[in-house]
């Protein structure tokens, strides 16, 4: 049984909570249009903008969190954030909503205090000084003493602390996750300095926003997992160490739960007797620590931008929708200028970064972006500045000492850099290996092909996959009808399939020679109107990136090569792409198994179709799974 205001009202609303904001809006709306003084309804854009700036606090707050680049080396606990603790605090809002509605409901019970909120100043000194002292003498030591009772009284815990304390990994959003019944009594420690400071006639607005806000700033502090405070600031001005709580004091609570109660001064758990004594001992070693090399990846997955929109897909935007594959959506338009000059400025002066991290079977896996977008590599002068990055981040992986990194899609391309030989060419000394993942990519096609299928349609025949492809098949017996205008390219490829097999492999120029065949591999962009050759039935599967779109109804469309990492990964909580939770590209993967069967060798260039098996059933061994799409 659900303990009593342990679950919210509008738990199964959804998004369409954020209806409740709507009365305050419509009264701002119909003031403004039918009554001559809006100033009567002042309070209801201050709750609005006030709840507007919590929300914005937030952010922001996880904004910084999630830059790893930023904060890698000042992270308290190590361990990623994985998609069940977004989950848990997807929700994280409901605070806001429930401090709206109490208010409105005070406002509306007593029109005497609206009246006063509508007419406060903008300053009083004095009503700056009653919010300290009312938050010293009250909000501390009544949160204080609740905060401790929560977690000594087993039944407390168990049915309400204990949910805020479910996130094994601290963040800004952590802050604000807990019960009705918790984030009541926090309104209460909240709201009496403010109700307080107006009822002694000495309220301002600057005191209530920045109060408002700056509680929620502190809260987000604490939970923010990053040690931002250096030690020496607390060496030089040791009361600090009385007045004000660090990340890391508040980690520590949440790491061991039997001490580092207090709200945000810590002189509360010194007078409890509550204090960790670890606690400024450890602040102190995680900032002297920050310019030390910290745990070495065992494997690089090298990233690059697709669009401006889908940049916006990244764990240090908006956690929740980088936790989600990659669709377009609307609220994000309006950020599209700002990110476009993102954009420029990482084309002008970024480095490859690092962007998101999980752990396999205690192998530290890394995702590293080149700053890079997908129509930058097809400009021919900005393609010997791609290279420089690439084959920076590839001596600074083998510097370090990373086992295997692997290309993304473009970071491959033929044309740049030969499918990763380049590099390995330039430098033949690396001990980092460098993977292209094609292999793999072309297992997962091939595989999810039907044993009984006897001819297919070839696209983007002569490229390195469909090459790969075509040699595979036609050794299976399958008729290959490969689209390419060059005699002299497919040549050489029908030279390399054994000579019994060479038959299979035929040459065609058109579309409309498939237009019997109803297994299309798509490795190049298809217009409508090519499309359309395909016979009512066709499954399109594809290595083309961008997929193609998908136009005709009467057809089924795969998804690219991607694969689903094993039920043991930790910490991961970022889509990549358009890809479903906790599935990569294939390329990703193929790099995953390299590493994960310690193989030595350089897998770039030209795909070694003997090798194609071998990796499919290394990655099934290590628990990877194909994502079929043939039902799509």
């Amino acid at each position: 049984m659900v303990a009593l205001l342990s679950a919210w009202p509008w738990e199964n609303f959804g998004n369409l909570k954020y209806l409740l904001y709507a009365p305050l809006a419509a009264q701002v709306v119909y003031s403004w249009v039918y009554e001559e003084d809006i100033s009567k309804v002042f309070w209801c854009i201050h709750i609005l903008i006030i709840c507007g700036l919590k929300a914005l606090v937030h952010e922001l707050w996880s904004v910084f969190n999630n830059m790893l680049f930023v904060t890698r080396t000042l992270r308290i606990n190590p361990k990623g954030i994985d998609f069940k603790q977004i989950d848990h605090e997807w929700h994280w809002d409901n605070y806001i909503i429930l401090q709206a509605i109490i208010v409105s409901l005070i406002c509306y019970m007593s029109p005497p205090l609206m009246m006063m909120i509508n007419s406060l100043p903008l300053w009083n000194t004095k009503g700056l000084i009653a919010l300290i002292v009312l938050h010293v003498t009250f909000s501390e030591p009544l949160y204080y003493f609740l905060h401790r009772s929560f977690h000594r009284n087993n039944y407390f815990f168990t049915h309400y602390h204990s949910f805020h304390h479910s996130s094994p990994v601290p963040h800004p959003m952590t802050a604000g996750n807990a019960t009705l019944l918790e984030n009541l009594i926090l309104c209460v420690v909240a709201g009496v300095p403010l109700i307080g400071s107006c009822l002694f006639g000495v309220g301002s607005l600057s005191a209530i926003y920045g109060y408002a806000v700056m509680f929620d700033f502190m809260r987000c502090l604490g939970h923010c997992n990053v040690e931002i405070f250096s030690h020496k600031l607390f060496e030089m001005l040791p009361i600090l160490r009385y007045l004000i709580y660090t990340p890391t004091y508040h980690s520590l609570h949440h790491q061991e739960m039997g001490t580092n109660f207090c709200l945000f001064m810590p002189i509360f758990d010194v007078l409890g007797d509550t204090q960790n004594p670890n606690s400024w001992e450890l602040q102190k070693k995680i900032r002297l620590s920050a310019g030390e090399r910290k745990r070495v990846p065992e494997f690089v997955f090298l990233a690059h931008g697709v669009d401006v929109m889908s940049a916006m897909h990244a764990p240090f935007v908006f956690r929740s929708f980088a936790s989600m594959p990659y669709t377009t959506r609307i609220f994000l338009l309006p950020m599209w200028p700002f990110t476009f000059c993102v954009m420029l400025g990482m084309w002008a002066w970024s480095k490859t970064f690092l962007f998101s991290f999980y752990t396999l079977r205690n192998n530290l896996c890394q995702t590293w972006g080149v700053p890079r977008f997908g129509f930058q590599y097809f400009l021919p002068f900005a393609t010997q500045g791609i290279n420089d990055q690439i084959e920076a981040a590839i001596l600074r992986a083998d510097k370090i000492g990373v086992k295997v990194i692997s290309l993304a899609a473009l970071n491959k391309n033929e044309a740049l850099n030969g499918g990763g030989t380049l590099f390995v060419n330039k430098h033949p000394d690396l001990r980092v290996r460098v993977v292209h993942g094609n292999t793999l990519t072309a297992a997962v096609i091939l595989y999810e092909i039907p044993k009984d299928v006897k001819e297919v349609f070839l696209t983007g025949a002569t490229s390195k996959l469909g090459r790969a492809i075509a040699l595979y098949l036609c050794r299976r017996g399958v008729r290959v009808l490969m689209l390419t205008l060059s005699v002299e390219r497919f040549q050489k490829i029908q030279k390399e399939a054994p000579v019994e097999f060479q038959n299979y492999l035929v040459q065609v120029t058109k579309y409309n020679a498939a237009q019997h065949c109803k297994t299309w591999i798509v490795g190049k962009w298809l217009t409508p109107r090519e499309q359309s050759w395909a016979p009512a039935g066709t499954h399109f599967h594809q290595f083309v990136v961008p997929p193609i779109m998908k136009f005709r109804r009467n057809c089924t469309y795969g998804d690219l090569a991607a694969m689903k990492l094993p039920k043991d990964v930790e910490g991961l909580g970022t889509c990549e792409y358009t890809m479903e939770r906790g599935v990569v590209h294939a390329c990703h993967a193929g790099g995953v198994v390299h590493m994960l069967e310690g193989w030595k060798h350089h897998e770039v260039g030209a795909i070694d179709v003997d090798r194609i098996d071998l990796v499919w059933e290394a990655a099934m061994k290590y628990g990877l799974s194909a994502v079929s799409s043939l039902a799509n």
